[in-house]
């Protein structure tokens, strides 16, 4: 399996990012958040949409010509924290689990971040899996959590590696 991880530049690229994103969101949040969510709020349509209106900082895993995972990342939104970059996004596609994409882009994501002392990511209580993959990352839970809308009232942790 030869993948590559890039920035994202072509239409192509943002297009199939926008697919990426409405199918890992149906995968990694089935019985999470609310089928009812997942239809109306996170239609394939919205998806490639907030693909085109958000390019910058965004990495791509490619499989060939095949976008296979993404993530975005860039100055994090808490102002509590100092110098703190983030995480704000990184899926991917389900069929790659375990074969080293997810590190792969974690990796590429913190390289163009050296300029901070802590990454920041958000993650659902309830997500176990995620929760795991930043564990082994390296991430610690730092006692943040706020609740957020997504259909139905969820919470959020925030997990720093401090570097």
């Amino acid at each position: 399996m030869d993948i590559i991880i890039k920035e994202m530049e072509t239409e192509e690229e943002i297009r199939a990012k926008g697919y990426v994103d409405w199918k890992t969101v149906r995968e990694a949040y089935s019985g999470l958040l609310s089928q009812d969510y997942l239809d109306t709020a996170e239609t394939l349509e919205k998806c490639v949409e907030r693909a085109f209106k958000w390019r910058d900082n965004m990495l791509v895993a490619k499989e060939g010509d095949k976008v296979i995972g993404f993530a975005g990342y860039g100055k994090s939104r808490y102002g509590d924290l100092e110098n703190a970059g983030e995480v704000h996004s990184l899926y991917i596609l389900q069929e790659y689990y375990g074969k080293r994409v997810g590190y792969g882009l974690m990796n590429a994501a913190v390289e163009r971040m050296a300029e901070y002392d802590r990454i920041v990511v958000r993650v659902l209580e309830e997500n176990e899996r995620a929760i795991r993959f930043y564990e082994r990352y390296g991430f610690r839970f730092d006692g943040f959590r706020e609740s957020i809308v997504l259909g139905t009232e969820q919470t959020v942790l925030r997990m720093v590696l401090e570097k």
